[in-house]
């Protein structure tokens, strides 16, 4: 018998049964389609050596006036900015403490007691103490003028850090009384709190996000980040807002900017701040309303207020200038906003807004898009080319001046298996290069509770595809020559050569759905596979390329997949002989993960089309 050709359909498609779907992909990892052909994602390395504390959830680029390349890096611990291989800290000090420190060690421990009146601490904050002097023993000065971390915090005025020597019997002093502390901004977590944080509810519920207590340190922390100038402006979500002024160099730390010269009603608290475009002004979504010339400090969640235009510090609405605020109606709370074309885009939990600026008397005017198009959580919006793509509660959506709801194949997979409770860590990228946006997510059948999975939409072909990988944080390449991402204290460099950092990629896999043999009324024969596999990366010229291809069959819908054949297929391999009987059958290409290591590495493929020998076999 000839050869058939088999050639799926472009996308991965799971909304319904692996026979539904014939002719097309059914599941995937690590694997995207380009011009209707499916083929392994890129590699990554690390982009510095440089590590970080914490979960990062935040990546924000831009370049200083002098060419210098600046990348900050938020996490639940720290705030960073990393220039060259350098990454330094510019967490903002929260309170300084001066001659009012005392310590008490334990004989046999390395936990020391330090007494603080209001000092202010949550479990997790760094405080860097100096002027210290030794306990008398092993807990010298050096041991004590450092920066800790804060491990426990029994009151109000006390709290302990585990200090790098074990005490011993002549540790009996408390540091002298010179000793200061400076404290650095509250940490947060880096897990969604249900209960007591930005909302509650159910993926798709109409109590998502149902406002209860705000809070600042007992809430997943998330960071928004933007340049005003060379400069940067970042704030922690429900906290306060930050300055770091690049010409002070990157020793320096971040100040609240209502310490800054000239401050004039600066909000003490938001969710988020954006710095407009052309008109540049300083907007805060989510924020402190002013009440007898001051601002409350309690977060009205519906509440934009804006600078005047080219500062920092002029918050007071006046004639002469063009400060002010504008409180939206549609939702519960501010989810959070993205800059797009000539405007920005403010989700609430439950409606889009456009704010663009109109200049005096009014400043920006703010137009209710589209209500039912809330966004899952701060940073599940992302600006493209194509237009601004989003993940809602019900869905996936796309604005380029009205918003379009996009059809998609992967959709109950993903709502099935979304962990609801971490909804929040959600967040969009973009891929430019690949015409494509990814949202990460976190998977409740992986039980981690943190980002574990991706769904890959390319919006030029239209198709979808998932996969699992761990990054928490994303920002494409513009500032930086490739994409850059983190997981577990690391900076990754995309879509840079073919391997995991050096190492073999593994789990990577395309599988169709279930085709029919002889129409599926009677069994089949298949005797050879043709495959039509390009192999490029480093591998193709100095060693041996080398995947698996699989062959699975079965009788019947309700039958499992048995494997019929697992072939080995590098470069040269021009066809395999199999042995497989049945009604319908599926194809699966992978990794070969128990390879040697090097026919894995430098090992990029793209498919084509498949071939099989197929003969009738019978009714039974």
């Amino acid at each position: 018998m000839p050869f058939a050709k088999f050639q799926f359909k472009a996308g991965i498609d799971k909304e319904g049964t692996n026979l539904t779907n014939a002719g097309g992909w059914f599941d995937a990892s690590l694997v995207r389609f380009r011009k209707g052909f499916a083929e392994k994602i890129g590699g990554w390395t690390k982009q510095t050596s440089a590590t970080f504390l914490g979960t990062c959830r935040k990546l924000f680029p831009w370049i200083s006036l002098e060419g210098a390349k600046y990348l900050f890096v938020g996490t639940h611990l720290k705030a960073n900015i990393l220039e060259g291989n350098t990454l330094a800290d510019i967490t903002p000090i929260r309170k300084t403490s001066t001659n009012s420190i005392t310590f008490a060690a334990t004989n046999g421990s390395a936990t020391i007691t330090a007494t603080d009146s209001s000092h202010g601490a949550v479990i997790g904050d760094f405080v860097t103490i100096s002027g210290a002097v030794s306990l008398g023993g092993n807990i010298t000065a050096s041991v004590l003028n450092q920066e800790h971390q804060i491990v426990s915090v029994p009151t109000a005025n006390t709290y302990t850090f585990t200090a790098s020597a074990t005490a011993n019997s002549s540790d009996t002093g408390n540091g002298g009384s010179g000793v200061d502390g400076a404290y650095q901004l509250n940490t947060g977590l880096d897990v969604f709190i249900q209960s007591s944080g930005w909302g509650s509810g159910a993926w798709g519920a109409s109590g998502f996000g149902a406002s209860t207590s705000l809070s600042f340190t007992n809430q997943l922390r998330l960071w928004s980040a933007d340049n005003f100038g060379e400069d940067l402006i970042l704030h922690a979500r429900g906290g306060g807002i930050f300055y770091w002024d690049e010409s002070n160099g990157t020793s320096t730390r971040a100040v609240n900017i209502t310490s800054l010269s000239g401050s004039n009603l600066a909000p003490t608290i938001g969710f988020q701040t954006i710095v407009s475009d052309t008109d540049r002004h300083v907007i805060v979504l989510g924020a402190d309303p002013i009440s007898s010339g001051s601002r409350t400090g309690v977060l009205d969640p519906m509440l934009v207020v804006f600078s005047d235009q080219e500062s920092i510090t002029e918050f007071e609405p006046k004639t002469t200038n063009t400060a002010g605020s504008v409180r939206l109606s549609a939702g519960s709370e501010i989810r959070g906003g993205i800059r797009a074309r000539q405007e920005i885009l403010i989700w609430t939990d439950t409606s889009m807004y456009s704010m663009q600026f109109v200049g005096p008397p009014l400043t920006f005017a703010l137009n209710l898009i589209n209500e039912g198009t809330g966004m899952i959580g701060p940073n599940a919006a992302i600006n493209s080319p194509a237009g601004v793509f989003w993940m809602s509660d019900d869905g996936f959506y796309s604005y380029t001046g009205s918003v379009q709801k996009l059809p998609c194949s992967v959709l109950s997979y993903i709502q099935e298996d979304l962990d609801i409770s971490q909804a929040f860590k959600v967040f969009a990228l973009l891929n430019k290069e690949y015409n494509e946006v990814w949202w990460f997510y976190p998977a409740e059948s992986d039980g981690t509770s943190e980002i574990s999975r991706y769904v890959i939409y390319n919006y030029l072909e239209g198709v979808w595809s998932i996969g699992q990988l761990v990054r928490t944080a994303w920002v494409d390449q513009n500032v930086f020559a490739r994409p850059l991402a983190t997981n577990s204290g690391v900076i990754f460099a995309h879509e840079d050569g073919e391997d995991d950092d050096g190492l073999p990629m593994d789990n990577v896999f395309i599988e169709s759905a279930d085709f029919d043999l002889q129409d599926g009324n009677d069994f089949a024969f298949i005797r050879r596979m043709m495959p039509d596999i390009r192999f490029y990366g480093t591998n193709v010229t100095s060693g041996g390329p080398q995947i698996n291809m699989l062959l699975k069959t079965r009788n019947a819908p309700s039958e499992s997949l048995t494997t019929r054949a697992t072939k080995d297929i590098s470069n040269n391999t021009a066809q395999v002989h199999v042995r497989a009987r049945g009604r319908q059958a599926v194809l699966r290409v992978q990794s070969d993960d128990d390879a040697a290591t090097g026919n894995r590495l430098g090992v990029k493929w793209r498919l084509g089309y498949t071939r099989l020998d197929v003969q009738p076999d019978g009714k039974r």
